[in-house]
C-alpha cells in the first residue's frame, strides 16, 4: 500500500433552497472525519453565492483514505448530502493504492498519479 499523501477535490453544486441542510451534513462530515486517524485536512469551502462548494481532503496516506470511504462520513453520511447538491467533479492526487483506487472509480473520481513532487 502507498506511503504517500494523497488529496482529494470534491466539487458540487447545492440545490436551491437546500443550503442549510448541506451545511448541517457538512459540519457532520467534519466532526466524524476529525476522529479519523491519518485524516490531515477536511476543509470546505462555498462560493459567495452559497450555491457552489469545494471539500479539499488530504489523508496521510492510502490506509487513511481506505479507513475514511469505509467510515460514517462517506458510508452514511455522503448518501444524505448528495441529496442537497449534484457532484461536478471528484479528483484524487497522489496514489491511492489499489484498494482505494477501485473505490474511487466506483464514486467516477479520476485518479492524477504523482508526476513531479517536492513535498517537505
Amino acid at each position: 500500500m502507498a506511503t504517500q499523501t494523497v488529496h482529494l477535490l470534491v466539487e458540487s453544486t447545492i440545490y436551491e433552497g437546500h443550503l442549510d441542510a448541506f451545511e448541517g451534513l457538512a459540519q457532520e462530515m467534519v466532526a466524524v472525519s476529525k476522529m479519523e486517524p491519518g485524516t490531515l485536512g477536511y476543509d470546505w469551502y462555498l462560493s459567495g453565492d452559497g450555491r457552489r462548494s469545494r471539500l479539499m481532503e488530504t489523508y496521510a496516506d492510502a490506509n487513511a483514505l481506505v479507513a475514511h470511504f469505509e467510515g460514517p462520513a462517506v458510508q452514511q453520511l455522503v448518501p444524505k448530502l448528495l441529496e442537497h447538491c449534484r457532484l461536478e467533479r471528484f479528483e484524487c492526487y497522489g496514489d491511492p493504492g489499489p484498494e482505494a483506487t477501485e473505490m474511487l472509480k466506483g464514486f467516477g473520481a479520476e485518479i492524477f498519479q504523482p508526476w513531479h513532487i517536492l513535498s517537505r
